[in-house]
């Protein structure tokens, strides 16, 4: 039986217009991924971030411990955290970490902040930072019924420029989604670096019902999280990471050990970040919205 032939394949043909500038365009988007790319690659564009609730350093078993504090910080092995309800909430704010011990055992040093004399945060929220540059750090006061806030923190970290919001929001619904839009209206900073949003947010509800829901457009998607609380059985996800843009983000997981389980009410959460490609994705954004402006 004679063998069928297969029909000639049509050549396409890229319209003139095209052919002309469309070398053109990939070589100067290649050349600026590139430069972009080696920028962060050269810091070494990877590193691990986390928030953690640590409870006031009281631990499951009601007992006061801030050694059990540090040592789940440790294990965490993060660049970057955030950490809440590290002051006595009533009276002074006494803070309740020892700083130095945490400097020594891991690295980690906390940005600089106009807070009271014996306060280690801002109405709980602390930031540390194993190795970088504080550029700007804001303390907002978040609207609500409770006495709750958010630090924004400009950060020159090996790897690149990161905004970072830390906050803890209320315990009422109405409260969070004040808070959010708060958050929103601080996000941006007039440039184009990459944001990280991450802390307790005391919700774990999605869609209509959420407070989180006027996050979404910005820092979405909000259904891809893991449960953190409680920390002996966890079931909702109050503890969030979030970035925009999203593609930062490239691993996101609960820290779960013998020490964490039992040390605070919350388990640890983390992240491991890209921002060399978050970097190039936030450019993009910037340049596209330029031309669909112009």
């Amino acid at each position: 039986m004679p063998r069928k032939r297969r029909p000639k394949s049509r050549s396409f043909r890229a319209p003139k217009s095209l052919r002309k500038f469309g070398p053109l365009l990939m070589s100067t988007f290649r050349q600026e991924r590139k430069a972009y790319a080696a920028a962060d690659a050269g810091a070494g564009g990877e590193f691990r971030v986390a928030s953690y609730n640590v409870h006031k350093c009281v631990g499951r078993d009601r007992l006061f411990a801030p050694w059990r504090t540090l040592a789940v910080i440790r294990e965490i092995g993060a660049d970057v955290i955030a950490l809440q309800e590290v002051d006595q909430r009533f009276g002074d704010r006494t803070g309740l970490l020892d700083l130095a011990a945490l400097e020594e055992e891991t690295g980690l040093v906390p940005v600089p902040l106009d807070s009271y004399r014996s306060s280690h945060g801002w109405r709980g929220n602390l930031v540390l930072v194993r190795s970088g540059t504080v550029t700007d750090v804001r303390q907002l006061v978040l609207p609500g019924a409770e006495p709750r806030g958010a630090l924004v923190v400009d950060l020159t970290l090996p790897a690149g420029r990161l905004r970072l919001i830390a906050a803890h929001l209320g315990l009422l619904r109405s409260s969070r989604a004040q808070q959010v839009e708060a958050i929103l209206s601080v996000a941006e900073g007039g440039d184009d670096r990459p944001t990280l949003l991450m802390g307790d947010f005391n919700e774990w509800r999605l869609g209509r019902r959420s407070s989180l829901g006027a996050l979404a457009p910005a820092f979405g998607p909000l259904e891809a999280h893991v449960a953190s609380f409680p920390a002996k059985f966890p079931m909702w996800s109050l503890d969030r990471i979030l970035a925009n843009p999203h593609s930062m983000v490239s691993h996101i997981a609960i820290h779960e050990s013998p020490l964490s389980r039992i040390a605070s009410d919350h388990l640890p959460i983390k992240a491991q970040i890209h921002l060399g490609e978050a970097w190039i994705q936030a450019k993009r954004t910037a340049r596209n919205a330029a031309v669909a402006a112009a």
